[in-house]
């Protein structure tokens, strides 16, 4: 068996189409939610969720059967239906397409997989087994929930501020580079935390 490649996509602007609107549906089009995609589904029904989704503008809603030219001009789909018959034809056009495509549930036929995903703000922190135990990599995800806790998120973003200045400064690349590895240390993390401690207290009081 081939290896998996791991990434992370910018789908910011890309057409991105989900077909089913249920229980299966509703969480793969609420993870898409926050990309910056274009998101359409196409479903028989749809929970209240998806329709709210769909009365604010978050994303297009065709309350129908799939059909083939769905896919046209699609960058990635996402198929959640309980017909397998449907989810194999989906499949087939969107290969013949070029179009990235997951069936929920169905490793055969999915060109990628949805990973179990620890978020700290800006750090993500994905778990895959290829399909073969999502239960094992949901158990993983909250294991590291414990190790990377919420004040994560806070401390990327000052990392992030400060290494824009440390690349925009007049210091010898070696030098920016050995600076910006220890800003990222375990004992830079401590100090971090106690510093936003800190702040946090002056403002209590204050």
């Amino acid at each position: 068996m081939t290896s998996l490649f791991p990434m992370f996509l910018k789908l910011d602007g890309k057409r991105c189409l989900v077909v089913g609107a249920g229980k299966i549906g509703e969480p793969k089009i609420g993870s898409l939610l926050e990309t910056g995609a274009l998101i359409r589904v196409v479903a028989v029904e749809a929970s209240e969720a998806v329709r709210e989704w769909a009365a604010t503008g978050r994303i297009g809603l065709e309350l129908r059967p799939f059909e083939s030219r769905d896919l046209n001009d699609v960058f990635l789909a996402v198929v959640a239906t309980a017909s397998r018959a449907l989810s194999e034809s989906i499949y087939g056009d969107a290969q013949r397409l070029g179009v990235l495509c997951n069936v929920v549930d169905d490793p055969p036929l999915c060109d990628f997989f949805y990973p179990a995903v620890l978020r700290r703000g800006d750090l993500q922190i994905a778990i895959s087994t290829a399909g073969q135990s999502p239960s094992l990599a949901q158990r993983l995800r909250r294991q590291l929930e414990h190790q990377f806790g919420p004040q994560y998120a806070q401390w990327v973003a000052e990392l992030g501020e400060t290494r824009r200045r440390v690349l925009a400064s007049d210091l010898d690349s070696e030098r920016k580079r050995e600076l910006l590895h220890s800003l990222a240390s375990p004992a830079a993390f401590e100090e971090a935390m106690e510093e936003i401690a800190t702040r946090g207290k002056r403002r209590e009081t204050a």
